[in-house]
């Protein structure tokens, strides 16, 4: 497979390190020194293109990608209110995109449990709900993108805490607490090589694909709502 590296940051290393070792071939690796190498010409030397970027440059990267007829993968958080418009333009270009906020493959089926957990909840109401968040100093955007997907499925106003301490992958924990116990699910990564990992499996997914996506459909993860069961009220 041969792919671009749009954003050439720790992920962007780590991914060209994995891929490079897995026989894949990096075609072009595009950073803020070399930014004018983004151009069509360029990008359709790809088969794929990955986006782990800047917040102000991802939506650019994107819209370049789908205009060039190259199928490409997002993790670039803290841009998503453009998102909606990246994904007319694939419709539009008919071309393929996936973004997650999270390419891992843990915190994916971690998302799933979330879901699950939650729609078991909704009748609770003597529990109160938050996500706890903790990454390195490193990390441009806070809270998560991660912990904002776990609030998605969550009540609306639902507590996120964030905290920035070195070294640390990411933790993210949803904790429901209430007078007589607690209810606390976890996710805590080891190292960028999950990201990655998870990153690469979504890039040779979508090649030759036409649609927008997430890693649900990489995974084929059935959501929170399919996995209830449909004869018991909760």
């Amino acid at each position: 497979m041969k792919i671009a590296l749009l954003g050439y940051g720790r992920m962007g290393r780590t991914i060209d390190q994995l891929a490079t070792a897995a026989g894949d071939e990096i075609v072009l690796r595009v950073g803020s020194a070399n930014a004018a190498d983004l151009t069509a010409d360029n990008l359709r030397r790809a088969d794929v293109a990955i986006d782990f970027s800047l917040p102000h440059t991802a939506f650019d990267n994107v819209s370049a990608c789908l205009r060039a007829g190259v199928p490409v993968v997002c993790g670039t958080t803290a841009w998503l209110d453009r998102l909606e418009e990246a994904k007319q333009l694939c419709a539009a270009q008919k071309g393929a995109f996936l973004y997650a906020s999270n390419f891992s493959i843990g915190v994916n089926i971690f998302f799933a449990v979330n879901r699950y957990l939650a729609g078991l909840m909704q009748e609770q109401p003597q529990y109160a709900v938050r996500v706890e968040e903790t990454h390195h100093t490193a990390k441009l955007d806070a809270p998560s993108g991660t912990a904002k997907t776990l609030a998605e499925a969550l009540p609306p106003g639902t507590p996120i805490t964030s905290h920035r301490i070195d070294p640390a992958p990411g933790t993210h924990v949803v904790s429901y607490q209430s007078a007589v116990d607690s209810i606390e699910i976890t996710h805590t990564a080891h190292s960028r090589e999950g990201f990655a990992k998870g990153a690469l499996q979504a890039a040779r997914w979508l090649v030759g694909k036409e649609g927008c996506f997430g890693m649900s459909d990489v995974l084929g993860l059935r959501t929170a709502d399919a996995l209830m069961p449909s004869n018991k009220k909760l």
